[in-house]
Formats: C-alpha cells, structure tokens, sequence
C-alpha cells in the first residue's frame, strides 16, 4: 500500500531541495550550508506558521491540516498547480480499498472506431493502463495488439519494452515525463492495487525508473509534442491532447494528430493504410 506519509516528507524535502535561497530573497546564512536548498525554519518563515508545526507535516506526524496551511505551504515552496494538486491528494484521509475492473464503455469504443484511419487514438484508465485504442493507435509507436494484456501500460511500456528508446529519440525527457504523472496518479489512488503493482514491478527492474522517481517530481502533461521512429514509416512528428472523460473520470482519451500536409500526415495515411493491408491479410 502506498503511504502518504513518508511520501510527504520525501516530497517537501525535494521541493526544499530544488529551490535556493537567494531566490527567494532569503541569505545564505553566516555558515556553509549543510544540504542544499531551504531549510525547515526558512519554509516555515515563508508560510507563516511555526518551525515545529511545519516539522511535524513533513515528518508525517500532523493530521487534518487546514487547506490554508497547505496553500501557504505550497506558497513557499513555490508550487506548481500539478505540486500543489499532489500536495493536497497525499494530505487527505485514506481512500477506500480496491477501486475495481476499469471499463470502457462501448459509445466510447465507437467514438475510437470512427476516428480509425484519420486520428490515432486510445483510453488510459488509472496509473497508465491502455484499456482501448483504435487500430492506427495500436501501430504508432508499439504494436499494442501484441503486447502481452498485463503489459498493456504506458509506464511499463516506457521503461521495460526493448524498444522503447529506439521508437523515442527524446526517451530521456518522455521518462521523466512519464514519472511525473505516474508520481500524481499516486495522489489521486493511493489504494488502487493496480497502480502499486506498476511501481513495485518498475521500482524492482528498472534503474532508470528508480532514478526518476527519486526526483520526486509531480507533473501532467495533458498535451504536446513526441517524435517517434515508427519501424514501417519512419519519423513521425505528433501533437498529442488529453481529454478526461466526464463520465468515466478515472479514464482520459488521448489523440494524436498531424500537421496537415507534412510529411508525418502522409506517413499516418501510410501507416492506416498498411495497417488495413496487415489486418486483411491476417483474417484471409
């Protein structure tokens, strides 16, 4: 089970860490600092509360904090909304339990059906979990379809798959990225025992994920730009968008589209097109 008290400290540690004094018009004191970044008493200065009370939120041993007290808090520590949303998700009680099978519903399989051949697109349920692509979703970068089920993941795909860095020239930065929104999964399903599974396999066989998740960075990139080296078409340059499904809030839609009339467009039309070649051939 995921505890969200150690992962208070471990997370307003790094948030100390990353940030220098004199940025924040604080002095570096008379003597050599001893670890990098703000002190304890300098936070608590900064959020307006005491030394020992903000020492007993970062040790875990201070319960039902107001929102104020977090606010300032993220205040000080100069918070991004993704750190601040984090903050606040791993500072509230204990979820419940299990959270159960994820679904997709058929009207969503239909709305990725029809965006076949044009738009690759496909639904993510919690802690990454590909649930449902359409067929030029599933030839982009990994042939989804032939992905063993239980390795149907976005963040097991990033850090376990052999070709993982070969299909991304810009692996480094998509694996932070992709810890960082792993890290604020975490928040939002503390008990999800799908979500803990994930972290123990990738905390157990990769180093690379391990190094990332010491980091203790929290982000959510909802949209951008991946350039992926697809083994039939080559270079592809996409813009990616995610939408969180208003009925289905544990599940996000994620598109990938292509400048009109580049180069990467004529290659998703190419890619459609072998696709539907491929999967002929299969059923006949």
């Amino acid at each position: 089970m995921v505890d969200p008290e150690p992962e208070i400290g471990s997370f307003l540690k790094a948030r100390r860490a990353a940030l220098a004094p004199a940025e924040l018009g604080l002095p570096d004191g008379p003597s050599r600092r001893r670890v990098r970044g703000l002190r304890r008493e300098e936070v608590a200065q900064l959020a307006g509360i005491s030394v020992d009370y903000y020492t007993r939120i970062e040790q875990g041993r201070s319960h039902n904090i107001s929102d104020s007290v977090l606010d300032a808090i993220a205040r000080a520590l100069r918070m991004t909304p993704a750190e601040h949303t984090y903050l606040r998700n791993i500072t509230l009680p204990r979820r419940g339990g299990a959270h159960g099978t994820q679904r997709v519903r058929p009207e969503i399989r239909q709305l990725l059906d029809a965006m076949d051949g044009t738009v690759p697109a496909m639904i993510y349920g919690r802690g990454m979990e590909i649930l449902a692509w359409n067929r030029l979703a599933g030839r982009v970068s990994f042939d989804i379809d032939a992905v063993p089920e239980g390795e149907r993941n976005g963040a097991l795909l990033t850090f376990l798959h052999p070709a993982a860095k070969e299909l991304y020239p810009d692996w480094e930065q998509g694996a932070q990225e992709t810890v960082a929104s792993l890290r604020a999964e975490v928040g939002r399903y503390p008990d999800d025992p799908g979500l803990r599974a994930v972290i123990a396999e990738l905390q157990e066989r990769s180093a690379d994920f391990r190094r990332h998740w010491d980091a203790q960075a929290v982000q959510e990139r909802l949209n951008g730009i991946k350039r992926i080296m697809n083994p039939l078409v080559g270079e592809l340059v996409i813009s990616y968008e995610t939408f969180r499904l208003p009925g289905d809030p544990d599940q996000t839609l994620c598109t990938y589209t292509a400048e009109p009339g580049s180069p990467t467009a004529e290659a998703l039309r190419e890619l459609a097109r072998l696709t539907d070649t491929a999967l002929a051939a299969r059923a006949g």
